[in-house]
């Protein structure tokens, strides 16, 4: 399997699209502004205590405030709350970690209320991010994660990756982590450590312990709430989590970008650097790399994958419901069990892809097209579970129920990736009346012309649908060179599959927008 990154940087947003075979399995879109996400560290204070629910509600400056469990207080709490005061009380002299005492652990069936009161300052770790009408779930344990371990600050132990099955290599793990670790700092060695050497190992410890000398300075300083520590950029946080040796080429059509990801890739995978390629090319990143048109395809309601069968995905408050419809295969009744196995076996490889690729989280019922034969049953659980063995996220798959339906329960951290696939229209604004399709050209050409002369743009670029690109640009002496003969050899006229039919952009040579585009009539 060949697999590929491809990183499409806007001013407003970055979007990440992972490959595997040329086919689109994961979409990730972060604002470049974006704040709470997961991995953050904050100072915050507790607002309310809610014994029923043996949790707190804590202000991180969220317009909802996060949400805290006694279970997500982590053992060793008290450690942590004993380092804070100090870091308060003394702004001048913060206390080094190695020199800190570690306290008892706390209750694991402890009350809230004997650990927290209303206005005690705490530092936290965003766990989840808000979704829909929650604010933040919180944790109090702080870790930082790399690429081998995980460094937690204020425990003293080396946890070992249960996926690692030799007993012998555990071992030798856990040796070498307890020869370099820190004093008061806990490690969990992670499953894509196994064979690693001490050298690769103590150089990330080493780089993760320079992540809290750096960050927890800020604590004295801090008004609450405000952030300490925030997260690596999504594109290097997700190439630490999905990197491995099938990874062909990372595309990035950003050179700072393209350089933090080199600089990454030279960390994690000596020698192996040259993969991160820098994208010049005239078309959109993910236009080249067809990615523009599987999203369009692969985020409706209706999603076509195989022989003309096709799921419906529906979303509810409560759950996420997918039914599985054979279309236009054969029904006949020698051939019933073969065609329901058969599209449900293929439902199962797309619908693990859909998990992944809309981040679907929560509870997801899926109603598979009836089996006679206990054997199919079987058989389509243990696809399902093999289509799934590639899902970072945390899952439960609960065996076909005699209704056959299949209930799986999926980690959720996130919002799940909503794209809307229909467009409206940008001629008429959904009025349904437009000037005549005819004039579009003409419309385009005043444009230009008022770029040129009136406000001295000498250089841009104009984004249209493919179908316009190619009409403008069709024959010897196209609307596009007559243009650029009569105001200026610095326009470029570039296909792109995101717009809608009658829909344009301008763009100067810096790549900031220009806004040209009519205003909506108010009737």
């Amino acid at each position: 399997m060949i697999s590929e990154l491809v990183v499409d940087v806007k001013p407003k947003e970055v979007s990440i699209a992972v490959l595997e075979d040329k086919n689109l399995v994961e979409l990730q879109k972060e604002a470049r502004n974006v704040s709470f996400a997961v991995g953050d560290i904050y100072l915050g204070k507790v607002k309310k205590l809610m014994p029923g629910l043996n949790a707190a509600f804590i202000d991180v400056g969220y317009k909802k405030d996060a949400f805290l469990h006694y279970q997500d207080l982590g053992p060793n709490f008290n450690t942590q709350q004993k380092f804070l005061k100090q870091a308060l009380s003394d702004q001048k002299k913060l206390p080094a970690l190695s020199k800190i005492q570690i306290l008892p652990e706390i209750e694991k069936d402890g009350s809230i209320g004997d650990v927290l009161k209303v206005g005690q300052e705490v530092l936290v770790q965003i766990a989840k991010e808000p979704i829909s009408t929650k604010g933040p779930r919180l944790t109090s344990e702080l870790s930082f994660a790399g690429r081998y371990i995980v460094m937690i600050p204020f425990a003293d132990k080396v946890s070992v990756s249960t996926k690692i099955k030799s007993g012998e290599e555990r071992a030798r793990l856990r040796q070498l982590i307890l020869s370099i670790k820190p004093k008061n700092v806990s490690v969990i060695v992670r499953t894509s450590s196994e064979g690693k050497r001490v050298a690769e190992l103590d150089h990330e410890l080493k780089t993760l312990m320079k992540r809290w000398e750096d960050n927890v300075p800020k604590v004295p300083k801090a008004k609450v709430p405000s952030v300490i520590y925030e997260e690596t950029a999504r594109t290097v946080a997700l190439l630490r989590d999905i990197f491995n040796p099938s990874f062909q080429s990372i595309h990035v059509n950003d050179k700072d970008i393209c350089n933090n990801v080199r600089d990454y890739v030279s960390l994690i995978a000596p020698g192996r650097e040259d993969i991160v390629k820098l994208y010049t090319g005239e078309l959109p990143i993910f236009d080249n790399f067809a990615v523009t048109k599987q999203i369009k395809s692969l985020f409706g309601r209706t999603v076509t994958y195989k022989s003309g069968a096709y799921l419906i995905i529906e979303h509810t408050e409560a759950m996420h419901v997918i039914d599985v419809n054979s279309g236009n295969r054969s029904k006949g009744s020698d051939a019933q069990e073969k065609t329901a196995i058969d599209v449900n076996i293929a439902a199962a490889d797309e619908i693990a892809r859909q998990l992944r690729l809309r981040d679907l989280g929560g509870i997801i019922v899926i109603d598979f097209i009836d089996m006679v034969e206990p054997a199919n049953r079987q058989t389509l659980f243990e696809h399902m579970i093999k289509a799934m063995a590639t899902d970072r996220a945390k899952h439960n798959i609960l065996s076909l129920s005699k209704f056959g339906l299949m209930q799986i329960t999926r980690q959720r951290v996130r919002p799940e990736m909503d794209v809307t696939t229909s467009e409206d229209c940008p001629t008429c604004f959904g009025t349904g009346s437009a000037k005549p399709s005819i004039l579009f050209t003409n419309s385009l050409e005043g444009k230009i012309d008022c770029l040129v002369n009136k406000h001295r743009v000498k250089k841009f670029t104009l984004y249209l649908h493919p179908y316009v690109a190619a009409y403008v640009s069709k024959g010897f002496y196209s609307l596009k060179w007559r243009w650029k003969l009569k105001y200026t050899f610095g326009l470029k006229v570039i296909p792109d599959q995101s717009l809608a039919f009658l829909e344009y952009k301008f763009f100067d040579a810096e790549k900031n927008e220009l806004d040209m585009k009519e205003e909506k009539e108010i009737k």
